[in-house]
């Protein structure tokens, strides 16, 4: 190599270790944090488990009352829900058919018909007491936009959020929906504490919320780029600088004398590959600029459902409904499932019962029936179908507080395939007829490049835990001592010319 190509090669990674093996540390130390604490969420499952009865509720509207009060009746639906969900009170969430994505509910009280027009921090503590059950007396705390807890843009829909304690042992604060009143997300004292240390370091959070904002997704973006540089140009270093063949005068392969410079160069070595990995597949989490986004058109779930969601002429009535369903149920769901106008009685465990929306009679999906609405979902021929009883490298489950753990992962599940030009993969549940998930070539190699490569979720390593834990664990120590050296390293560079000048500067005392 020139000699004026190696110098700049210093450099370069040695002003960028100065900067960056600070963030670097932080990373290995806070990801296996994230492998044990989660960024606190809301998931389905833990939301029925807090959820009232049905059974108790005082329920004296049916649906299509609730729909006249919300004046929506005979209008397409996206979504209606029944459940004791907002204010203490059993009430229907409406969804129109065709509102923005992020538009919230129609709330409809199904006592009285009142519709929720503003949430204030009464509605929203008798939601947070029926969320705890009574185990503890919920205290109104504040009402927020965002805070450390709350970036999901999942939850623009519900802002401004109002924040209360519990009073529990676990020292639980849940967030209500500011526009339907709603618990949206929980979290313990625990979760709330060990995410400083983790997921919130992890992702940058203290970008999130102020002034950065704006810039929080291009900060992270171009550290990661250069901290991809960083490595590249110290695994060149540390390889020219190591001896294979011969040693030095000192008997060592590595030329530093010093402790914790010579540590720097071993743990660089042996952990180089890993520190890359982990770096580039964290700039992939954040699909960069876009580069998983494959433009292909959306799922044509009408075609596949028969129409939208509209309430059959002569429905089921709502006790009639709750009589046949088991008595733990939590909330009625009515869908447009592949032609048919069903009810999902969703209990805190389980699988939802399905029932048919006009006679409350159990629904079963005829499988012919279900891979022949599937194929409506895109105009291009279904190249073929799939019955995955087991998960596999594309379709598979993790721990609910993961990044990408607590959704519906149901099996069996039906797979098809469609022969278009974006290789489109579509999950749909055999037992409800629900579209779970689709995927394409982007997709699937954003899963290969971010979810493999960071969280190291193949089937056969997360299956011989605490197998995948000693791993992951082991690299990054590894990877945290190659940091916090570098750390040491880049503070002596800084530290050591400052002090020279201090001397310099101090005044010679004169002899007698």
């Amino acid at each position: 190599m020139l000699p004026h190509a190696k110098r700049w090669l210093y450099l370069v990674h040695r002003w960028a270790g100065v900067v960056l093996c600070a963030f670097f540390a932080m990373w290995f130390v806070s990801g296996v944090v994230m492998m044990y604490v989660g960024y606190p969420k809301l998931t389905a499952a833990e939301r029925l488990e807090h959820l009232p009865p049905l059974r108790t509720a005082a329920i004296a509207l049916e649906p299509a009352d609730a729909l006249r009060a919300a004046g929506m009746a005979g209008k397409p639906l996206a979504d209606l829900r029944l459940a004791v969900a907002s204010g203490g009170r059993a009430v229907y969430l409406v969804q129109p058919e065709g509102a923005p994505r992020r538009r919230p509910a129609t709330v409809v009280d199904a006592a009285s018909g009142e519709l929720l027009r503003t949430v204030d921090a009464a509605w929203a503590t008798a939601s947070a007491q029926a969320f705890s059950g009574g185990a503890g007396s919920a205290r109104y705390l504040d009402r927020i936009d965002e805070d450390a807890f709350t970036h999901s843009r999942a939850l623009d829909a519900h802002r401004p959020l109002y924040r209360l304690a519990l009073g529990d042992a676990a020292g639980t604060e849940v967030y209500v929906s500011g526009t339907t009143g709603e618990v949206v997300r929980d979290a313990t004292r625990m979760e709330r504490g060990w995410n400083y240390a983790g997921a919130w370091i992890h992702w940058l959070y203290p970008f999130r919320g102020n002034a950065f904002d704006a810039w929080w997704a291009d900060i992270v973006n171009w550290l990661s780029i250069a901290g991809i540089v960083l490595t590249i140009t110290g695994t060149v270093v540390g390889i020219m600088r190591w001896r294979f063949t011969r040693r030095y005068k000192s008997g060592s392969r590595s030329p530093y004398r010093g402790l914790v410079m010579r540590w720097h160069h071993v743990f660089g070595l042996l952990f180089a590959a890993v520190t890359l990995t982990w770096i580039f597949s964290g700039l992939m989490s954040m699909n960069p600029w876009k580069v998983f986004d494959s433009c292909a058109p959306a799922l044509r779930t009408q075609a596949m459902h028969g129409g939208p969601l509209v309430l059959p002429a002569q429905p089921s009535s709502v006790q009639a409904l709750l009589a046949a369903a088991s008595p733990h149920t939590r909330e009625l769901r009515w869908v447009r499932h592949a032609g048919h106008t069903l009810v999902l009685a969703a209990s805190p465990t389980g699988a939802p019962a399905v029932r048919d929306a006009a006679t409350a009679q159990p629904h079963t999906p005829d499988p012919a029936e279900l891979q022949a609405a599937a194929a409506r979902l895109l105009p291009d021929p279904v190249a073929r179908t799939e019955l995955l009883r087991d998960y596999d490298l594309h379709y598979y489950s993790r721990a609910a507080h993961t990044m990408t753990g607590g959704g519906d992962k149901p099996l069996p599940v039906l797979r098809v395939v469609f022969a278009d030009a974006h290789a489109t993969w579509v999950h749909i549940d055999p037992h409800t007829g629900a579209v779970l998930d689709k995927s394409d070539t982007h997709r699937r190699a954003s899963r290969w490049l971010f979810a493999l490569l960071h969280s190291w979720d193949w089937g056969p390593l997360l299956a011989r835990r605490p197998l995948w834990d000693g791993v992951l664990i082991v690299l990054s120590l590894g990877g945290a001592v190659l940091s916090l050296t570098g750390v040491v390293v880049g503070w002596r560079r800084l530290v050591r010319p400052w002090r020279g000048a201090a001397l310099a500067s101090r005044p010679v005392a004169k002899q007698m």
